[in-house]
């Protein structure tokens, strides 16, 4: 069984594992982080395999029974003016069909003014997009390792153009109970467009993140590794901005070592009391602090923190991301035990 499902898994995402980053494909914001819990460990967590049914979205190995009747709802002010939120749900059937997750994620950009060719006003017009998923995961027999999928349809509208998309998320992961570590892998969006904004069919953000995390065996606090963007090396760009010049006037771009490229796909966070009514979280995004860094001036670009509270049958999060002086992120979140 496991052998078929990686044999489908490589040739389903060979096609279009050369999937680019930032403004290189469509459907953006289907990469955004799906809560605030996720948020405040540094934006690509895909460890978790617990009560959070907000998890699945990102990596659909980690749905599990723990999720049984939990509703979750997570809205975030970003950047902008921009708004968009995520929904999620998860129902266990029985032991035998194990537990169904359905998903969705929002984002509306505000609205905007058109202008023609000519400079005039041709009136306001909106942006909004979203997509909607339905997951299954089930644990390989006799053995600790456990698989998943999600099949997403995605919808997009800006101004008067439209696009309809489909794709798919694909997750595995390892996970040693006397140990308490676990390790995921997750191929995210492979798909396609079925229609197009006008005629060009451009590739959907394809990511494959790897990720590692561990309760400590003395201390209340689970520790978070992610390696995100894998599928694109290198992942940087030189910034003009950070060019010297010497003093007969010639210019050297910025060089970006092999370390500085390994930190820029890696992802730390670190939750306080994972297990607790009250967890405390906090993150550190590299390839978010490099890109967002101003030269000679500290901002702490990069950093995320968050809290969680567990009121009886609610849990409610909070996190707030820092991405740069003039603008920063928060995100807020409430998950219902339905039970």
């Amino acid at each position: 069984m496991l052998k078929k499902i990686t044999t489908f898994i490589c040739l389903f995402a060979t096609s279009t594992f050369f999937a680019q980053v930032g403004g290189e494909s469509t459907f953006q914001f289907l990469n955004l982080v799906s809560s605030p819990r996720q948020a405040a460990l540094g934006g690509k967590v895909i460890t978790n395999y617990d009560y959070d049914v907000t998890s699945g979205l990102f990596n659909p190995a980690s749905i599990n029974a723990e999720m049984d009747n939990q509703l979750a709802v997570n809205y975030s002010s970003y950047l902008g003016g921009i708004g968009y939120g995520t929904a999620a749900y998860a129902y266990t059937w029985d032991r035998h069909v194990q537990t169904l997750h359905i998903g969705m994620t929002y984002i509306n950009y505000g609205e905007f003014d058109g202008y023609d060719q000519n400079g005039v006003s041709t009136g306001t017009f909106t942006g909004n997009e979203a997509a909607l998923s339905a997951g299954y995961a089930f644990q390989i027999p006799y053995s600790d390792f456990y698989v998943g999928a999600n099949l997403k349809v995605i919808t997009s509208k800006l101004e008067i153009y439209n696009s309809i998309g489909v794709a798919a998320d694909f997750g595995a992961m390892y996970i040693n109970e006397k140990l308490d570590f676990h390790a995921a892998l997750s191929i995210r969006n492979v798909g396609t467009q079925i229609v197009t904004y006008a005629g060009l069919n451009e590739k959907l953000p394809l990511e494959v993140s790897l990720g590692l995390s561990q309760t400590l065996e003395n201390v209340p606090l689970r520790w978070h590794l992610t390696f995100e963007n894998l599928q694109r090396w290198p992942l940087s760009f030189a910034n003009p901005a950070r060019a010297t010049t010497d003093l007969d006037g010639n210019q050297t771009q910025e060089e970006i070592g092999f370390l500085n490229e390994v930190m820029r796909h890696t992802v730390l966070g670190a939750e306080l009391f994972p297990e607790g009514g009250f967890n405390i979280r906090l993150g550190y995004n590299f390839r978010r602090a490099e890109e967002l860094r101003l030269e000679e001036q500290r901002n702490f670009s990069g950093l995320s923190f968050g809290v969680g509270i567990k009121l009886n049958k609610m849990r409610i999060s909070y996190t707030h991301a820092r991405y740069t002086s003039a603008s920063n992120t928060s995100f807020f979140g409430l998950q219902i035990d339905l039970k």
